[in-house]
């Protein structure tokens, strides 16, 4: 009997994809399909280079090709991705931005910033391309984190206009206030003139093609916050928060800004940093010194997502301080937290953008 590109397409329908609850040729993620003989060659187009499910599904074709089709076909699967977004292709704003999340906590001193360079660097090894924003006006910390203290933005003419060009470092792309102020300078500025700030790194930068922009926000729920609201269309946003009552009940209002009915921001869920202390003489020992799965509990009475938790690393701390995010010691505990925490938020947001395009779908048919 033979093996006809049909009868593949057929066993591949057999094949869903975990996140979307769809088979993956109803989702149009096989492409490219060949058949000479027994030789069978197709791809299969991801919805983000950081998919968890990549070795899952891969089998999962193969599989299904060898037991529905022929045990003696021979099966290669190209895993390849296409970052998905629910933003119209003729967007005005960041046109070739996919996708857009706000970093936020409740309160100062709860490692944000450096949950954010981790994430944006995570990402980027996985194949995405990456910027951050370092939105924390006063207290812009992403020019230490990324080692480029001493880089200045370049400034490009695009179609008659001057834009600048954000510093990269890593395979991420950053802006940051503290390219413009001297090292130790105070940032002095009411809400007008850090809004103004805010607004000129996003519109009248070149930034590209992004699959992931990511912002820094400061601490709390102000100008700021409401300013990016109204500047952009966000895809989500992400609450970072430590287990100790005061942080999270601060992240709780976080949560609330976000979900107002004026804002409407889907919160892709909370990383809980600082969660419990291991030393590195006794690494299966884990001591919970700020108290135990405060965030995980708080995700599961708001109904939202719990995206990881973050040791509590002297590392991780260095690291930060030295410039070179802790996610790229390859092999260590912390970088694998860091690795597997970016691979929850990209499924996040691809879950969530399947939702919105199926939303709209269904509004245009009815």
């Amino acid at each position: 009997m033979s093996i006809t590109t049909e009868k593949v397409l057929e066993a591949l329908r057999n094949v869903d994809d975990p996140d979307l609850k769809k088979d993956i040729v109803t989702l149009g993620m096989v492409q490219d399909l060949t058949v000479s003989g027994k030789d069978v060659s197709f791809s299969v187009v991801l919805t983000t280079p950081a998919c968890p499910m990549k070795d899952l599904i891969h089998k999962a074709c193969v599989n299904a090709v060898l037991h529905f089709v022929d045990k003696e076909a021979n099966v290669k699967v190209n895993m390849t991705s296409n970052v998905t977004s629910q933003r119209p292709d003729d967007r005005p704003t960041l046109p070739g931005v996919r996708n857009i999340v706000a970093i936020a906590s409740g309160k100062g001193g709860v490692g944000k910033s450096t949950v954010t360079s981790n994430l944006a660097v995570a990402l980027a090894k996985q194949g995405a391309k990456v910027g951050i924003v370092d939105a924390d006006i006063y207290g812009p910390s992403m020019p230490i984190m990324f080692d480029v203290v001493s880089e200045k933005p370049a400034v490009r003419k695009v179609d008659g206009r001057s834009l600048m060009v954000p510093v990269e470092s890593y395979g991420v792309k950053i802006l940051s206030i503290g390219f413009f102020a001297e090292t130790g300078q105070a940032v002095a500025w009411r809400g007008p003139m850090a809004t103004k700030a805010l607004t000129q790194m996003l519109k009248d930068a070149d930034w590209g093609e992004l699959d992931y922009m990511l912002i820094d926000l400061p601490p709390g729920t102000g100008d700021i916050h409401l300013s990016l609201i109204s500047a952009v269309p966000l895809t989500g946003a992400i609450i970072v928060s430590t287990p100790q009552d005061v942080a999270l009940s601060d992240a709780q209002k976080g949560v609330a800004l976000f979900q107002m009915p004026a804002i409407n921001v889907p919160v892709l869920g909370i990383i809980e940093n600082m969660s419990y202390f291991t030393p590195a003489e006794l690494p299966n020992n884990k001591y919970y010194i700020f108290g135990k799965d405060g965030a995980k509990n708080l995700a599961s009475r708001l109904n939202i997502p719990m995206l990881g938790e973050i040791p509590l690393v002297q590392s991780i701390r260095e690291a930060g301080d030295a410039g070179r995010p802790a996610v790229m010691q390859d092999g260590t505990p912390q970088s694998e937290v860091f690795m597997n925490i970016a691979k929850s938020v990209a499924q996040q947001i691809a879950i969530r953008n399947a939702e919105r395009n199926d939303a709209k779908k269904l509004q245009e048919i009815q």
